[in-house]
């Protein structure tokens, strides 16, 4: 495996990108989806960087299995349980890749007809992308390889790993 980013430079960016949407969102609760299984760490130590009340949910969307790319078939296994109506909503999702997950779960958020919707990245890549999606506030972009560490798996293994890793299979 090869570093791409350490624990502390994890803890810059995501206090960075806190302190933004913190001044962005000055003065408003703000509802924060999370999207899991991944983005699960980064969600939980964003939410802690935050200085605005905040309501947290979660979604969970399958697509990849145990393969490294996505396989196009979208499901969501988990769907908000709080109201999101007139309501500023920010996904919290571990990286866009393909923007095929993020696409799936932007266009059911918008059915329940939010005040705004923005996303937040923990991992911006663009290399596999074929949904255009927009990446509002990503902490990190990266041009290519398979990310694992930090909540990003392969077959639900290195999740737990504190630092972000380029696995090599």
């Amino acid at each position: 495996m090869i570093p791409v980013l350490s624990r502390e430079e994890i803890a810059c960016k995501v206090e960075a990108v806190a302190r933004q949407i913190s001044s962005d969102y000055c003065g408003r609760e703000l509802v924060l989806i999370a999207v899991l299984k991944g983005a699960f760490v980064f969600f939980a130590d964003l939410v802690r960087q935050l200085e605005i009340p905040v309501v947290l949910d979660f979604v969970r969307a399958a697509s990849y299995g145990s393969q490294t790319c996505t396989s196009g078939n979208i499901r969501l296994t988990k769907t908000v349980e709080i109201e999101i109506r007139d309501r500023d909503v920010l996904v919290v999702e571990d990286i866009v890749d393909s923007g095929l997950t993020l696409a799936c779960i932007l266009e059911y958020l918008r059915t329940m007809a939010p005040r705004s919707l923005k996303v937040c990245a923990l991992i911006d890549k663009r290399e596999r992308r074929q949904r255009e999606v927009c990446v509002d506030y990503a902490c990190h972009r990266v041009e290519q390889g398979f990310l694992v560490g930090y909540g990003l798996d392969y077959d639900e293994k290195y999740r737990a790993l504190p630092a972000i890793f380029h696995l090599n299979i």
